[in-house]
């Protein structure tokens, strides 16, 4: 039989596991705190910022799936949020500039809006603005169409 310590001792270890596997799912999706926490679709895996000699990093939240780099960066303005969306391919992170770009957003009360996002040559990015001042939570998924191969990616930002 074991002892009575040993059952605290492995019931606070079990413990302490569960508590520690619930604060990582919190930092994933907790971007209050952290601006660079990703979030992604299952086919994907969420990393932080680009650094190094991947790329040049925006400060959004990155997705890397298979070849391809999604970078999202919300931009508080006066009428709205600007949503840059960089969209990118290759271990050199080359601009794709002839993709079609849509962005669903859902708004803090729960109500859904869609977006086409246009390419600036400029910024090498898609953008559009995004005219809601309401606060709390936005998810945002954007929808890549790159010659008929979708990719997604999913991000949230707080306002």
């Amino acid at each position: 039989m074991i002892p009575f310590k040993s059952k605290l001792i492995i019931l606070g270890s079990v413990g302490l596991f569960f508590l520690q596997a619930c604060s990582n799912a919190n930092q994933a999706t907790n971007t209050e705190n952290s601006p660079t926490t990703s979030t992604s679709t299952t086919q994907s895996s969420a990393s932080p910022i680009a650094t190094g000699g991947h790329g040049e990093s925006h400060g959004g939240q990155v997705v890397e799936t298979g070849a391809y780099h999604l970078e999202f960066v919300p931009e508080k303005e006066a009428n709205g949020t600007h949503m840059d969306f960089y969209l990118q391919k290759g271990d050199n992170h080359e601009a794709i500039p002839n993709a079609k770009v849509t962005a669903q957003v859902q708004l803090p009360d729960g109500t859904q809006k869609s977006f086409n996002l246009k390419y600036d040559t400029e910024g090498k990015h898609y953008t559009a603005l995004l005219p809601v001042n309401a606060t709390g939570q936005y998810q945002v998924k954007v929808t890549s169409d790159i010659n008929g191969q979708k990719v997604d990616g999913r991000f949230n930002f707080n306002k």
